[in-house]
């Protein structure tokens, strides 16, 4: 049966000692009484079998035994050292984000190159999904939401609102005759009929949308997607504005009208657990993060 390793807090203190030669000053360095170091000693030496340290009036060396041992023990200690200084510097320089692919794609992917450019000492790392991530579980730093902001134990900062208009390529506005009217867009696919945001602009619009059911249905549950299918002109999205207006310039897609809806409350927010406030990349990332975004937002 393998013997079992003697306490870590002894070996501490005799690493300590061994080094300096003295009882006193590893018990500066540790912070411990003088007595403590001896105690700890005791119970090293009752262990191994042996003296470890030869004691004198003003110092102590070490025994043979002493000798052979303590560069071992020193080593290990260095290997510890080593791996939590990499720990804790891979910690500082690696800025975890999970995000929402929504967000990622259409607003975070084409600028995150400028942030990594003014902060090169932070390697990022993304990962998308659409779960909520419990940051005292997993690995990450902070993340970008989608949701009303009431989530516990995290700061929220609002980035982009809930808001959402219908989107469709020119090819199909046109096989139609064109979208004159808001009712004109019943007469396509609408993509995500169940989506309630469609019930929500078509009365705001006044028109009646109990017919919604009755169009073509396909659910794809990320607005990415969904944009991509109108770009193939496989039908209407219903989509936040804010996150294609490339889209729009290139012109494919169209915003056939300019009436906008809001879902009260709801969007998209940048979080992060409130103890991790003020940790440099968290505070570096937020600050570059809501600047692009009041940018954007006043383009």
């Amino acid at each position: 049966m393998a013997s079992k390793l003697p306490p870590l807090s002894s070996l501490r203190v005799f690493e300590a000692a061994a080094r300096h030669g003295s009882f006193t000053r590893a018990s500066k360095e540790l912070g411990m009484t003088q007595a403590a170091v001896s105690y700890q000693m005791k119970i090293l030496e009752e262990r191994v079998g042996t003296p470890l340290f030869l004691r004198k009036p003003r110092q102590v060396s070490l025994t043979e035994t002493g000798e052979r041992i303590a560069p071992v023990v020193t080593e290990a200690f260095e290997l510890l050292r080593a791996a939590f200084v990499m720990a804790e510097d891979a910690s500082h320089n690696l800025l975890s984000i999970t995000t929402v692919t929504t967000f990622a794609t259409n607003f975070l992917a084409e600028r995150l190159g400028n942030f990594q450019i003014l902060h090169d000492d932070l390697a990022v790392r993304l990962d998308t999904s659409m779960s909520v991530v419990d940051f005292s579980r997993e690995d990450f730093d902070l993340g970008i939401r989608s949701g009303d902001g009431q989530w516990q134990g995290v700061e929220t900062h609002l980035l982009i609102p809930a808001k959402f208009s219908p989107m469709l390529s020119p090819d199909l506005a046109q096989s139609v005759g064109g979208i004159k009217k808001p009712s004109d867009l019943l007469k396509l696919p609408l993509i995500d009929a169940s989506d309630p945001w469609w019930k929500l602009w078509f009365d705001s619009m006044g028109v009646q949308s109990e017919g919604l059911h009755g169009n073509k249905r396909s659910r794809m549950g990320i607005q990415m997607l969904e944009a991509r299918a109108a770009e193939a002109g496989q039908g209407v999205a219903i989509l936040t504005p804010d996150f294609y207006r490339d889209s729009l310039k290139r012109g494919s897609l169209i915003q056939p009208f300019d009436d906008v809806c809001h879902d009260e409350g709801r969007g998209y927010w940048l979080v992060y657990p409130k103890a991790r406030r003020n940790m440099p990349k968290i505070k570096k990332f937020r600050d570059w993060l809501l600047n692009e975004v009041k940018e954007h937002c006043n383009q």
